[in-house]
């Protein structure tokens, strides 16, 4: 069951376009990951989806609401972290959180209750009686997700989480959201820190300048990018029989001798051929070359970010 839809969403700042016909998808239980650089739209969609920004055309429905018809049935269902908390400083952690659970309208024995798991599960329990003037970013950062755990939401928006984390606080970070994904919570989240995406995302929607250029598994991205790969290839003699044989291949786009050598090829595949480093190997050596080493450069979500939005071919 999808979760998160949008359809042909687009927003306007005047004659900027933030989006530009989105359509975009997230399953139940998904840790979907938001990827693009500065100004693609990704603050912009999670606004809309928080019922904080009105779409200038197209939809936006969470949970089988529609955003802007339905907000009053959407906002119990979600919580939205922004990239910057903006907390109430001059409260203690515990008293922020009661206010908030007070908020919701959770009252009595049930709001100590959920205040008390709210602190356990984001490791805040030592923080219960601290101002929250003195927490760290990170810490600031986990207040924020307790606090919108307070009312057990099914959906979570999160806007840069990790913006400005150190390594330690960055890792106690994933490491919650693993949590919450494993708990069945359905997870949006953007992100410049791509190799933790892989680790922690399900799926990936990539967004370039409004525009959505590609959405699927983390897997599928790093196959999409592997599309166009250079690939080395150390050879033990028949050098001119590999270069003729594997010229001839459709998924390849070029083959040479690499420069200042004898004995190694450099190869570029097509994009969008299912040839790979195992193919290559396996047609030189039914003919009956010798391959000493074949390498393949590694193709990271990072890489699959930088082909997929500029077309870049190594």
């Amino acid at each position: 069951m999808a979760i998160l839809e949008t359809h042909h969403l687009s927003r306007r700042y005047g004659s900027l376009v933030a989006l530009d016909d989105l359509n975009l998808k997230v399953e139940a239980g998904e840790c979907f990951g938001f990827i693009g650089p500065n100004g693609a739209g990704k603050t912009t969609t999670i606004k809309i989806l928080a019922t904080l920004l009105k779409p200038t055309s197209g939809e936006a429905r969470v949970c089988g609401f529609t955003v802007g018809w339905q907000n009053s049935h959407i906002r119990p269902l979600i919580g939205y972290v922004p990239d910057f908390l903006g907390a109430y400083e001059d409260m203690l952690v515990r008293e922020y959180l009661q206010f908030f659970a007070s908020c919701y309208g959770i009252t009595g024995s049930r709001r100590s209750q959920v205040v008390d798991d709210a602190l356990s599960l984001t490791d805040l329990g030592g923080k219960a009686e601290a101002p929250i003037s003195g927490l760290s970013r990170g810490m600031s950062q986990r207040l924020a997700v307790a606090r919108v755990l307070l009312h057990d939401p099914e959906v979570l928006l999160l806007d840069e989480p990790a913006s400005g984390l150190d390594p330690r606080a960055r890792v106690e970070m994933r490491e919650l959201l693993r949590t919450l994904r494993d708990l069945g919570k359905t997870i949006l989240i953007s992100s410049h820190i791509l190799h933790e995406l892989a680790e922690l995302c399900t799926s990936v929607g990539i967004l370039e300048r409004g525009k959505l250029v590609f959405a699927g598994s983390v897997q599928s991205a790093l196959d999409a990018a592997r599309s166009g790969t250079r690939l080395e290839c150390e050879l033990d003699g028949g050098i001119d029989s590999a270069l003729s044989l594997l010229g001839a291949l459709d998924g390849v786009r070029s083959v040479a001798v690499d420069e200042g050598t004898k004995d190694r090829l450099v190869v570029h595949l097509k994009t969008g051929t299912t040839l790979d480093a195992a193919g290559i190997n396996a047609r030189l050596v039914t003919a009956g070359v010798r391959v000493r080493g074949l390498s393949a450069e590694r193709i990271d979500l990072e890489t699959a970010f930088m082909r997929l939005t500029q077309g870049l071919v190594s």
